[in-house]
Order: C-alpha cells, then structure tokens, then sequence
C-alpha cells in the first residue's frame, strides 16, 4: 500500500532556476537577486570546493532555512528527499541553479575536478536548524511510516 503524502512535503517546490545570462565578448555575466530570483533574501553565501573524490557533502535538512546551489565551476549532483520519494538534479552550469525549500534531506556526490558549490542561504548559520540523522527527518515529516 503506497502510504499518502503529509501536508507540508514539499518536494515539487525544489526546482531548478534560470538566471539571467548577459553575453558579451568579453565574457558573461550572471547576477542574482533575493526576492527576484530567488523566493527569500539573502543572508548568507558560502561555498565548498576542493572535495575529494567520492566524497559526499550535504547529509542533512533544516528545519527553516531556504537555499539556492549553483555548479560556479564544475559539476556535481543533488540527491533531495522529502521523506516520501527522492530526486536526484545534476547541476553543472553557473546560470542556473536548484532551489531547496526547508524540510528536504540533501546529499551532494558525484563532483567533478575543480568543482566549486556556491550556496546561499536565507538566514545565517544556525546549528539548531540541522537535521542531521535521516531516520529524525523521516520521523518528522512522515510520523506514520513504519
């Protein structure tokens, strides 16, 4: 029996997102602004790059926080999970990126040589905010799986 989806799963809001592309000769440009591109303001900007090969980042899901993950240089993929069902997004383009909303479990693998994740946040750090065991996660969106 397949089990019915809780309100407030919210996997078919992670999304990827366009940015504006201005060519020129001498190289393009990619800008970004929270409100307009982005669902929320931006409060925090940080990236990860030098990851080892097979290795995975992310591992986690918060309980408020909102991001936006651009490939700035490389590629890698996204793993999301809304405690129901997963998608898996291959980001490798700096003129778009994936929208996470809060409560979606996140692993990133897969990196390529030189890759470098720009994330940004929509609050600044909190430690509280993780969800760092997948087992809590699924018991917090999903508390009548077995």
């Amino acid at each position: 029996m397949a089990r019915k989806k809780a309100a407030g799963t919210r996997l078919n809001a992670c999304r990827i997102v366009d940015l504006p592309k201005i060519m020129d000769e001498r190289g393009n440009l990619t800008f970004i602004e929270g409100g307009n591109h982005l669902p929320f303001d931006i409060k925090r900007v940080y990236y990860l790059y030098d990851v080892p090969g097979g290795a995975t980042r992310g591992g986690h899901a918060h309980r408020n926080l909102e991001q936006f993950l651009i490939a700035a240089m490389g590629s890698f993929d996204v793993i999301l999970d809304d405690g129901f069902e997963s998608q898996r997004f291959h980001l490798n383009r700096s003129y778009y990126g994936l929208y996470i909303p809060s409560m979606i479990w996140r692993e990133m693998s897969n990196f390529s040589s030189g890759s470098v994740c720009l994330t940004l946040a929509s609050k600044p750090y909190d430690e509280s905010d993780y969800i760092r065991d997948h087992h809590v996660f699924k018991e917090l969106v999903n508390p009548e799986a077995p």
